[in-house]
């Protein structure tokens, strides 16, 4: 009766195994959509953690971008140099007195007496040259000059008996007046051996050669045996120095020509003499720029009484030099420059932050800083290693100074 009201409404009758079939298929697609489920919601989350992740990274992109559109400066202020005005310059220890000698007649070096770094007094031998020809000169000159002093003693003698006979009538004027002719030509010749005599024996004396003044031997060019000429385009023989007080000459910028004058004090200093500052004093100068370099000639007098400086060695002089009423000196890192074609520069920062390039004159260069004689206050902020590319106006931020951590100490 069953079956026959299912076939009445079209439905047929599922056997037992068809019935739990299906129940079997129910389960699994409720398994698929929930795990479809899942899927959408893991792909969702994705999603939203790249849209979070792009979002983050834009921001950082941004950040970055502001960072390196940022240019960040360091800044230095000018040093006022007012108070500690010195002038370094560069020099050479020169002797006070400097003389090359040189042999005053012809011969060969017999012996030499005094060597390099041997003090000396004036008119000290300091070598013997033997001198064959000149002694032999000199014999030779003397008989001359006793011939002529025979010629002159028969010239007087006919002179005065031939005036007698003139007297008497008993020649002419004629012949008088040749005998006086004959006794001055004879006068004029003994005059005239008598001078080279004088020489060749002045020549022979100077076979001792002497020191002209107190100094040091601070060169021998010669040895026993070498020949040697005189005069002064011969081989010289010694240098001889006056080494107290020494010279030293300064080249000073035109700058600074109206700040120093003689009487002013100048303090030296030496590399083999650390931390020793010797004193001495300008003495004169030379009055007058050099074209050349736009300098002026400074000669400073330097004591050494115990001989400790020596010539030829180089020195730094510094001079405390005056400034003119009204000036002012300041001093800046090299690195602060900037060379345009209209003149040198430093950018100013002033206090909107944007710069200004200010020009400068420079007055002297001195290593790694530079001395300005105008362009730039005490209280102006400069900015250091300035680019090329940096135009009047640029905004720049000045760049926070790192503070140094502190050393960890090591457990004792």
């Amino acid at each position: 009766m069953t079956d026959n009201r299912h076939s009445n409404i079209g439905i047929h009758g599922l056997h037992a195994h068809e019935a739990a079939h299906g129940i079997h298929r129910l389960r699994l697609l409720k398994r698929t959509r929930n795990l479809a489920l899942l899927g959408v919601a893991v792909l969702g989350a994705g999603v939203a953690g790249v849209a979070v992740q792009r979002s983050a990274t834009a921001h950082d992109l941004a950040e970055a971008a502001h960072t390196h559109a940022t240019r960040y400066v360091s800044v230095v202020s000018p040093k006022n140099d007012n108070g500690e005005n010195l002038l370094s310059l560069p020099g050479t220890l020169q002797g006070y007195s400097e003389a090359p000698i040189y042999a005053r007649t012809s011969g060969y070096l017999a012996a030499w007496y005094k060597d390099i770094g041997d003090g000396v007094k004036p008119g000290e031998v300091l070598a013997r040259i033997d001198t064959p020809e000149v002694a032999q000169q000199l014999v030779e000159a003397k008989a001359a000059h006793n011939q002529a002093l025979a010629a002159l003693a028969l010239a007087k003698s006919s002179l005065e008996r031939w005036e007698s006979l003139r007297k008497l009538d008993s020649v002419s004027q004629q012949e008088v007046d040749e005998r006086r002719n004959a006794h001055a030509q004879a006068v004029a010749a003994t005059a005239l051996t008598a001078a080279t005599v004088q020489r060749l024996q002045s020549q022979l004396g100077y076979n001792q050669v002497t020191a002209p003044f107190a100094g040091v031997i601070t060169k021998r060019t010669v040895d026993v045996g070498n020949l040697v000429d005189a005069g002064g385009s011969s081989k010289q023989l010694f240098v001889l120095t006056r080494s107290d007080p020494l010279r030293i000459y300064v080249q000073v910028p035109q700058g600074y020509v109206r700040q120093v004058k003689p009487g002013d004090t100048a303090k030296v200093s030496l590399q083999e003499w650390p931390g020793r500052i010797f004193s001495g004093s300008i003495v004169r100068t030379a009055k007058a720029i050099d074209t050349a370099s736009r300098t002026l000639q400074v000669e400073i007098n330097l004591p050494n009484p115990n001989g400790e400086l020596l010539p030829g060695a180089y020195a730094r002089v510094d001079i405390k030099a005056a400034l003119a009423t009204g000036e002012a000196n300041f001093r800046l890192p090299s690195n602060t420059l900037l060379f345009r074609p209209e003149g040198p520069r430093v950018a100013v920062l002033g206090s909107d932050g944007k710069v200004h390039l200010q020009p400068v004159t420079i007055k002297r260069e001195l290593g790694v800083e530079v001395e300005l004689g105008s362009g730039v206050k005490a209280d102006d902020r400069i900015v250091l290693n300035p680019a090329d590319s940096l135009a009047d106006g640029d905004v720049v931020v000045v760049a926070p100074v790192a503070d140094k951590k502190p050393e960890a100490r090591k457990a004792g």
